[in-house]
């Protein structure tokens, strides 16, 4: 059988700079949801996308499960989500006993259509947050959606698991909003194997956040708790992979544009074939290279046929008010977001692929346009 190739694997770092955290963890014996590699990942981590405090947690959706927290959001509460995401980006709206109302995208950045913002904010006046996502790594138009959510004074949650190493006229996505959110799942472009992270310029809230994820401990000689609490701190081992791999992130956005380039050249003439956006206030980190499909060929038709080659890829997100669990909440919108779900195809984009690997993918998919 061919070699498989994955739509995005993880990647350490080939100078071993994992190794050496992981290894001073186990030396001093600080096997633990605390530690060096925990204090210092946030900090390196906020340094690095320029925001003044960080919060290590055990995962994106934890993430966002504390930021919807820390904005206020409770029972009852009514959160604006874009609909063109995956399950983790909403699923913490009902962990609060709140409701998602969907929010449709634009083909400028596939990200949350300000418009479509603005008709919510008529229907729906009383909202307690609003979460926008940088789709893939694309920067969403965040001064539209920002002056729209600081005119009704409503706090932005930037879900920017996708986009970390991503900016948006000059600023790191993630840093916008009142809050953002990063994820180093096996598949982003730096991981932890897991893990997640909550930045804010707001120092209290994240520090309050620290307590909550610690099972909300109070200062006492006894266990003592006032506050309901989560478990939802990093690992100290985890945070010593982040460290190590926060060193490559430079490099990896580099070879994920390449990636993306490739196949713009190799593809783009092909009839019916549109790569995501481009805007010139965008600096995408081309997390996924993704591409609509126009013509007579089906997304399926591309998926199955690198399938048979041991090529991995995928649909686009399906949109949240498409999905069962989701159905009965409002969504706002036309069908932009379903019409990118309908024909689009994330490509394989995993950093470790050579020229012939890429050569590989896109020799499968012109001859399938040739049959």
């Amino acid at each position: 059988m061919k070699k498989r190739i994955y739509l995005s694997s993880p990647h350490m770092s080939d100078e071993g700079y994992e190794k050496i955290f992981i290894k001073e963890a186990f030396d001093t014996n600080w096997i633990a949801p605390l530690g060096k590699n925990v204090d210092e990942f946030e900090k390196e981590l906020a340094r690095k996308v320029g925001s003044k405090a960080a919060a290590a947690l055990s995962s994106g959706t934890a993430a966002i499960h504390m930021a919807l927290k820390a904005a206020g959001v409770g029972e009852g509460d009514i959160v604006f989500c874009p609909t063109l995401t995956f399950a983790a980006t909403a699923n913490p709206i009902i962990y609060q006993n709140a409701i998602p109302v969907f929010i449709d995208s634009d083909y400028e950045t596939w990200n949350m259509c300000p418009d479509a913002l603005e008709e919510a904010f008529e229907r729906y006046p009383n909202v307690k947050a609003v979460i926008v996502v940088h789709l893939y790594g694309l920067a969403a138009d965040m001064d539209r959606i920002m002056e729209i959510c600081r005119r009704h004074n409503v706090p932005v949650i930037e879900d920017a698991a996708e986009s970390l190493g991503t900016y948006y006229k000059g600023k790191h996505t993630g840093t916008i909003g009142d809050y953002g959110i990063f994820s180093f799942n096996g598949n982003k472009i730096i991981t932890t194997s897991g893990g997640g992270m909550l930045v804010s310029d707001n120092v209290e809230r994240i520090e309050k956040v620290r307590f909550w994820a610690t099972q909300s401990r109070d200062k006492a000689r006894h266990y003592q708790h006032s506050e309901l609490g989560y478990n939802y701190r990093m690992s100290n081992i985890v945070a010593g992979i982040g460290r190590g791999q926060l060193k490559v992130l430079d490099q990896r956005v580099e070879k994920k544009r390449y990636i993306f380039e490739f196949y713009k050249r190799e593809l783009s003439d092909l009839d019916g074939i549109q790569f995501m956006p481009s805007n010139d206030w965008n600096e995408p980190n081309y997390w996924l290279s993704t591409m609509i499909l126009n013509g007579k060929v089906r997304p399926i038709d591309v998926i199955e046929a690198l399938e048979k080659e041991n090529i991995e890829s995928r649909p686009v997100w399906k949109p949240m008010h498409m999905q069962p669990v989701f159905e009965k909440y409002d969504f706002i919108g036309t069908d932009v977001a379903q019409k990118l779900f309908e024909n689009g195809v994330c490509l394989p984009s995993d950093t470790k692929m050579t020229d012939e690997d890429l050569e590989r993918v896109c020799n499968v998919i012109k001859n399938y346009y040739e049959r």
